[in-house]
């Protein structure tokens, strides 16, 4: 997940529970979903497929069970791809460790670890269900324990009824 610091550049910045998400469209498509830090602004979408992001992000922080259908830009490698396949395969509520799904893939935790963090489409993807062996882990190449991000994977937890981290919901933003 790379944050771009100009607001100016995305399609849309909506305010959430959890803090800010940064909207990137082309035409047509989604090319990149962004976790911003708290002194972004919110910025109304600016085309239709920022609408329709806006829309589908808005109804999975109303219920987790929400299932996206969004246009994305085919992005990331071969490996990346599988990766996020397989993240996108863990039901809501549920974990995996960055070495059970490097076990899975025939893959090393640290390169798993690396793609979650090259997640074009966060939220959409759910790298948040991805942990740490002993703990919650990093998040968006991010292992500050007080950092926004790591707020925002907790939350995500919480809300998707991950008994094992709703004890460390924070109130954000």
């Amino acid at each position: 997940m790379k944050i771009q610091q100009g607001g100016e550049h995305f399609s849309g910045v909506v305010s959430l529970p959890f803090g800010k998400l940064g909207i990137r469209t082309g035409v047509g498509v989604v090319n990149e979903l962004c976790y911003l830090p708290p002194h972004f602004e919110a910025r109304a979408p600016q085309d239709a497929t920022a609408e329709l992001v806006a829309y589908q992000v808005e109804q999975y922080c109303a219920d987790a069970d929400y299932r996206f259908t969004l246009p994305l830009k085919p992005a990331g490698t071969d490996f990346q791809r599988k990766v996020w396949e397989a993240i996108s395969s863990i039901p809501r509520g549920g974990v995996r460790t960055y070495g059970e799904l490097a076990k899975y893939l025939g893959s090393a935790p640290r390169a798993v670890g690396q793609a979650c963090g090259a997640n074009w489409f966060p939220i959409v993807v759910p790298c948040h269900r991805v942990t740490a062996a002993g703990g919650l882990g990093g998040f968006a190449n991010s292992d500050d324990p007080h950092g926004y991000l790591l707020g925002v994977k907790r939350w995500l937890l919480a809300h998707e009824g991950s008994s094992e981290y709703a004890w460390q919901q924070t109130t954000l933003l």
